[in-house]
């Protein structure tokens, strides 16, 4: 069984790594291939890292570990109050900041472990609303969507020295994604 904790410092490089094979399965096509084939594991980790050690305040990050021997993550997800001025009033709150999971590993439920992690860490901090940002030709906004996000807003940024666009999903109330992640009792 997959276990969702709070990452410790010591899964940096784990973190780094799935986050890294994430983008490269997930943006290939999307994003320049030079820029994917030069992402860093060890430097995306010891950002993390870093990160593990000096959060902002309401800041979480979870890990989906799986008991092969010695454990390994297969997944991860950090949430925290809105990260830009204003955002907060307009479509979230809280913001889900990063969600990966590794290929092999999707479509088992992980995601969405890791989603209601997140949303009820956001609950937790006194967050009313949710959101995240996502790639708008990124399949993972039919997730979103099905779990019952809204797109409140789009908007181009630059990956890689490439103009993409990026969707921002909403929940508001945070209840509503809350109980779209809850697990069933059919398991």
């Amino acid at each position: 069984m997959t276990a969702i904790r709070r990452a410790r410092p010591q899964d940096a490089f784990a973190i780094g790594a799935v986050h890294v094979a994430a983008w490269r399965d997930s943006y290939a096509g999307l994003l320049p291939d030079d820029y994917l084939a030069n992402l860093s594991p060890q430097r995306i980790g010891a950002g993390y890292g870093q990160g593990l050690i000096s959060r902002r305040e309401g800041e979480a990050l979870f890990v989906a570990e799986i008991p092969e021997p010695g454990r390994r993550v297969v997944g991860f997800a950090s949430a925290g109050p809105a990260r830009r001025a204003g955002m907060g009033s307009r479509w979230g709150e809280g913001e889900v900041a990063t969600l990966y999971v590794l290929s092999d590993y999707r479509d088992q439920g992980i995601g969405r472990r890791l989603l209601r992690a997140s949303a009820a860490h956001l609950a937790a901090i006194g967050c009313a609303s949710a959101m995240l940002w996502v790639l708008s030709d990124n399949h993972a906004r039919f997730f979103y969507r099905h779990l019952g996000g809204r797109p409140v807003a789009q908007e181009v940024i630059q990956v890689g020295g490439r103009a993409v666009q990026q969707t921002a999903i909403a929940w508001d109330p945070i209840e509503t994604l809350l109980d779209a992640t809850a697990v069933s009792s059919r398991g």
